[in-house]
């Protein structure tokens, strides 16, 4: 694969699906790095095998921030993992807190 600039994508609806393919190119990367997300846990492609993998747009979004972490912060895989699992959990308590701040006030 030769190397692409990456392509930002705004998950408009996240029902559409990308071959392991797709998200490669989507993302600029390798097969092997997303088969290792894989392997990490980090995301979950539907089918048995990944030349039947797919996947929707909330993963392209998890690969896109991975990358942006190792990158910018120099995070192996693991380290990655972690930190977008945290940042996920923020943002489901942040919407939650907004939800209880909504029913409280008049």
């Amino acid at each position: 694969m030769t190397d692409h600039k990456p392509i930002t994508v705004e998950v408009l609806d996240e029902n559409f699906e990308l071959s392991l393919d797709d998200l490669c190119q989507a993302c600029a990367v390798r097969a092997e790095l997303i088969i290792a997300m894989v392997e990490e846990g980090m995301i979950e492609p539907c089918g048995a095998s990944p030349s039947d993998w797919r996947f929707t747009g909330p993963t392209l979004r998890r690969v896109e921030i991975t990358l942006r972490l190792q990158r910018d912060l120099n995070l192996n895989l693991p380290g990655a993992a972690l930190a977008v699992d945290l940042l996920d959990e923020i943002e489901y308590l942040r919407e939650r807190l907004r939800i209880l701040d909504k029913d409280l006030l008049p």
